[in-house]
């Protein structure tokens, strides 16, 4: 029997945190005080960090080929999705503290911010991120497609008007939320105007700081999506592009298509007490919002909880709906019908 791609990369994936918890278990019982362990403990760090670096596409693969072979299924997909969400947002976590711990006792790295503290920028500049991820994402947008929509920024700083709204917060994980919704927008704009290039609208970025919330809105004219597809974007088995192939070989980060991007976004979001939701007007476009606390006293981690009701969650299959709404999408419905 030929093993697929799936089963090969996550048996290869356990074998991969065996090794890692193992690997720093050795380090329980050194003294602090010895410099060489801490060397070694740095390097070890650094091969962690670096031997996990593709497990996100990997698990994304896992997850394609098992829809593709067995189909989908609501519970299954509540228990994927369930449990992707914890996996990666211990994920998010593990990698928080190991860049931290190699940004702040690393030697050879090259600080190119030394006012942050390790990762962490206490006065991050949002619209200076939102620039840099809308340059990152139009270069990926006019690989694709030769063409990128434009950018108009507003700031609105209720606290300090006359100043850029800065917060405290970590830049790469700001990066990775704005570019995949920048990303999204300018793919769903470019393909909607394809016929009329001349006149692609812009994506439009609002930053406001308030009392509370921080508040970043990606308005596009892409068209948007039916309300009853919004929920979807947000699940691990769903995907509104085509299925790109993962070969190890090719350095290429494709446009779309594994799936993963907004629930992980949602995840980052999510990981100091913020969010990110979708709003959506079929024919016009979509308005994406990314929450973030104003207050670094209010940012703390949000970390999954391992007990009982985690297990029994997966034991359980999902409530029946009370409703009267169709159990199947009346859209889907012409798929099974016979001659």
């Amino acid at each position: 029997m030929l093993l697929s791609f799936t089963d090969v990369h996550q048996a290869v994936l356990g074998f991969r945190y065996s090794q890692s918890f193992e690997e720093l278990l050795d380090y329980e019982n050194r003294s602090p005080e010895d410099p060489h362990s801490l060397n070694d403990f740095l390097d070890l760090l650094i091969q962690i960090r670096n031997r996990h670096n593709d497990v996100v596409p990997t698990m994304a693969q896992g997850v394609i080929e098992y829809k593709e072979k067995f189909g989908f299924d609501p519970f299954i997909s509540s228990n994927v999705q369930y449990f992707l969400d914890r996996f990666y947002t211990s994920r998010i976590s593990f990698r928080m503290l190991i860049n931290q711990h190699t940004l702040l006792f690393s030697d050879g790295i090259d600080h190119a911010h030394p006012k942050h503290i390790g990762g962490i920028d206490p006065a991050c500049n949002v619209v200076e991120v939102v620039r840099d991820a809308y340059e990152t994402a139009k270069m990926l947008c006019e690989k694709y497609y030769m063409i990128a929509p434009k950018l108009h920024i507003q700031e609105f700083n209720s606290k300090n008007p006359d100043k850029p709204i800065q917060v405290v917060y970590v830049p790469s994980h700001l990066f990775h939320m704005l570019f995949e919704l920048l990303k999204n927008s300018m793919r769903a704009t470019v393909e909607l105007h394809e016929n009329n290039t001349a006149s692609i609208p812009p994506v439009k970025v609002c930053v406001t700081l308030g009392n509370e919330d921080l508040s970043i809105k990606i308005s596009d004219f892409g068209g948007g999506v039916p309300l009853r597809k919004i929920h979807r974007l947000f699940n691990y088995m769903y995907s509104t592009a085509p299925t790109p192939s993962l070969n190890p070989s090719e350095n290429a980060v494709p446009l779309a298509g594994f799936g993963y991007g907004l629930p992980i976004s949602k995840l980052y979001a999510r990981y100091f007490q913020g969010d990110l939701c979708l709003y959506s007007m079929e024919g016009v476009g979509t308005h994406a919002v990314i929450y973030l606390k104003a207050l670094s006293s209010e940012s703390f981690e949000r970390l999954p909880i391992f007990n009982k009701s985690a297990w029994r969650h997966y034991q359980l299959g999902p409530e029946a709906d009370d409703w009267s709404n169709p159990s199947r999408d009346p859209r889907d419905a012409s798929r099974f019908k016979t001659n």
